[in-house]
């Protein structure tokens, strides 16, 4: 069962702070939008998550401009553009896009509303990730308010990514890129919703050769080795094996639930379910990352062990993990109960 604690502790009046020192909330760390988008995502799910979902939707709502452009970073009351990325962005749009249609009007109407605002913004995102994120939460989007523009949206940003990686992969680097860096998972991933969404079987074929690709790379050893921020990943080159963030867990976890969902190869769903294991020790160092006492998570593995802060970015992957894990695990016993 996810353990809210520590994200209920990290939590404001006015979104979720980004970082901890140790297991303390640190408000002079302020917010960012990335975080609050992953935090309005877990909230709709969560129970009694309500009150929470309002309070990062409105962190979002008060980030964006009337232009549609949102600002990233925001501390003592003032937001700044400094820090501001596709990325951050492009997670936005996934949260938005999935609470278009939350049941409860205040997230609905503002997630409508942001949605509508930026969207057009898409076609100039210069990050793949970006795309990727935006092009998951239209092929996921359940509001009907973007008519026949949220099958133009998906076809085009579609595209893109299947251009991208036709123009960059070749027999042995089976990748939309030159070098695996963060939350690489997202990019197969996107590939396999497309396909849910338009029965596309180059989708199909590009998710299915790109995620074993990658799988190939971070389980070589029986257990997920994340590919470390310290140099990266890039073709013909050494693998960096640290620090590991516990975002690329849940990057890789989703990656693989999504293929097993679309194909209903058993093997993805064991991948899955080994990347989610990542948390609690199933990794380089066999050290769990969470931590039982406050409900938080690491940041990272390092080379000595493990960084001891617990910021939103780590919690909330662990917390979207474990949601992932436990609403499969509902939804099969649902299945096995009616069969």
């Amino acid at each position: 069962m996810p353990d809210y604690r520590h994200m209920q502790e990290m939590s404001r009046g006015n979104g979720i702070l980004q970082f901890s020192h140790l297991d303390t909330a640190d408000p002079t760390s302020g917010f960012t939008l990335d975080d609050n988008a992953r935090a309005l995502i877990l909230a709709m799910e969560m129970p009694g998550g309500r009150e929470y979902a309002i309070c990062y939707t409105s962190f979002l709502y008060q980030s964006q401009h009337k232009d549609g452009s949102w600002s990233n970073f925001m501390r003592d009351g003032k937001y700044s553009s400094l820090f501001n990325s596709d990325d951050s962005v492009g997670r936005a749009l996934l949260a938005c896009s999935l609470g278009s249609s939350s049941p409860w009007p205040e997230i609905s109407e503002k997630c409508q509303e942001m949605l509508l605002r930026n969207l057009p913004r898409a076609f100039s995102f210069q990050s793949p990730r970006a795309i990727a994120y935006t092009l998951i939460g239209l092929c996921k989007c359940q509001w009907s308010g973007l008519g026949t523009r949220q099958q133009d949206f998906i076809k085009k940003l579609g595209e893109f990514l299947i251009n991208l990686y036709q123009g960059q992969h070749s027999q042995k680097w089976l990748w939309f890129e030159e070098y695996l860096t963060y939350c690489n998972g997202i990019l197969p991933q996107a590939m396999f919703a497309l396909y849910q969404q338009t029965a596309d079987k180059r989708a199909l074929k590009i998710g299915y050769d790109s995620l074993n690709f990658l799988n190939s790379i971070l389980f070589r050893q029986g257990y997920l080795n994340i590919i470390g921020n310290d140099g990266w990943y890039f073709r013909d080159q050494e693998i960096a094996l640290f620090d590991q963030q516990p975002v690329d867990a849940a990057s890789t976890a989703f990656a693989c639930m999504e293929a097993y969902e679309s194909i209903g190869e058993i093997e993805f769903l064991e991948l899955a379910i080994l990347a989610h294991k990542w948390y609690r020790g199933h990794n380089i160092h066999g050290l769990s990352l969470y931590n039982a006492e406050t409900g938080g998570c690491y940041d990272a593995i390092t080379r000595e062990g493990v960084n001891l802060n617990q910021g939103a970015e780590a919690v909330l992957s662990l917390l979207l993990s474990d949601k992932l894990m436990e609403n499969f695990i509902e939804k099969k016993v649902d299945i096995d109960q009616s069969s």
